[in-house]
């Protein structure tokens, strides 16, 4: 019995390198700092700095939206330099810099700001890191190694409100406990710049046969095959729905959930979001990633449906719980997807330009979404949502 379980555990590491470990461990310091961090600034935006739902959404948006354009180039310049390790050392330094700036905050635009910027460095690091980690790890154990990577980071999420919640315990709700947090955050996110500086290493390269020379900006693009770009498309679609997570925590709120509970909810959901990662990541491995990408779409829709009719705890904790699902298919599949598409030479940019284009998406989704959430009412923003949700996944599920 006991052979049979260590066999399938390492057939289920099989084919996965170092880097994937250690990058890992980084992902999960630095979700230890961002996880106590993050699900707070909405509340401490509504309730220290009285904003509404639209500023919310606006704040968050640009962040996501910021990172998330810079990173086709960042891509694409660790593509052309072939050292991509540098990129994510700079990026996660920046990122652990810039969040100090949380700390000494007073005004919504500071905030607007500061996670703008921060997120500059989440753009420097994610691709050429993505690309690392598929460099790291043989196709046919590619979904299992951005799963696994992703489960560790979700970890971090987890245990990040936890010490959250714990800080919020002992210093209370207001200002200076939410102040008191985002100083502690700032101890893992070193810890992760230094995790890089001395473990992660370069993938050796594959060899060429003869000197090719790097091919421009645009001829990178234009490189890029006819089914990344209709499935560029088809994700850009589905962006117009995918609003930021910190509107369901203000949608939670507003129903009347403490501000603890809304943390362990998040750590409920950072928990399924964990285990699940891996799983999702070998299933796609095994029966192909369109399917479980379409899938993923479908759910989508159902938990923006659950949150028009939620009302008590148990229905919020689910829906979280389910969301986690879906997270979990979306940042492991997708990635391993698009590696496959392309070659090595390409892989950056090809992730960056997935990165920018979803980004490019997110912003104007988060405000218009806030926009008609404030206008209209949390049913019309959540039912348009689940439309365009459900358009996507008919279009991926046939996509050839």
């Amino acid at each position: 019995m006991f052979a049979d379980e260590e066999s399938a555990v390492i057939m289920l590491f099989e084919g996965i390198k170092r880097n994937v470990i250690v990058l890992g461990i980084v992902s999960f310091l630095t979700d230890v700092s961002s996880e106590m961090v993050f699900p707070i600034i909405p509340l401490f935006l509504t309730t220290v700095l009285g904003v509404g739902t639209e500023i919310v959404g606006l704040v968050e948006g640009v962040a996501d939206s910021i990172s998330s354009l810079l990173d086709i180039f960042f891509g694409y310049w660790s593509d052309l330099r072939g050292r991509r390790k540098d990129f994510v050392v700079a990026g996660y330094g920046l990122s652990a810099i810039l969040k100090a700036g949380l700390v000494l905050a007073t005004i919504w635009q500071q905030i607007l700001l500061i996670r703008g910027l921060e997120r500059v460095g989440k753009s420097i690091r994610t691709s050429p890191r993505d690309a690392i980690i598929a460099e790291s790890a043989d196709e046919k154990s590619r979904g299992a190694a951005f799963g696994l990577h992703r489960a560790k980071d979700t970890m971090g999420a987890v245990v990040g409100p936890l010490l959250a919640l714990a800080i919020l315990s002992l210093y209370g709700q207001g200002e200076s406990g939410y102040r008191t947090v985002f100083m502690f955050g700032l101890v893992p996110a070193a810890l992760a710049v230094f995790t890089i500086l001395l473990f992660v290493r370069e993938p050796k390269k594959t060899p060429q046969k003869e000197a090719v020379k790097k091919p421009h900006f645009w001829e990178s693009l234009r490189m890029l095959g006819q089914g990344y770009k209709r499935f560029l498309m088809i994700s850009c679609l589905f962006s117009l729905a995918y609003f930021s997570f910190a509107l369901l925590i203000v949608r939670a709120s507003n129903i009347g959930i403490a501000t603890q509970d809304i943390l362990l909810i998040y750590v409920l959901y950072n928990v399924v979001y964990a285990i699940a990662s891996m799983p999702i990541g070998t299933l796609s491995d095994r029966i192909g990633r369109k399917h479980v990408i379409a899938a993923s779409f479908m759910l989508y829709a159902l938990i923006c449906v659950g949150f028009i009719f939620v009302s008590d705890f148990w229905q919020v904790a689910a829906l979280f719980a389910i969301y986690g699902i879906f997270v979990a298919a979306d940042e492991s599949v997708n990635k391993a997807y698009i590696s496959d598409m392309v070659e090595e030479k390409s892989r950056g940019i090809a992730l960056g330009a997935y990165n920018s284009a979803v980004g490019a998406v997110y912003l104007p989704a988060n405000a218009i979404f806030g926009a008609i959430w404030a206008g209209l009412g949390a049913t019309v923003a959540f039912g348009a949502a689940a439309a365009v949700a459900v358009g996507a996944g008919i279009l991926m599920a046939t996509q050839k």
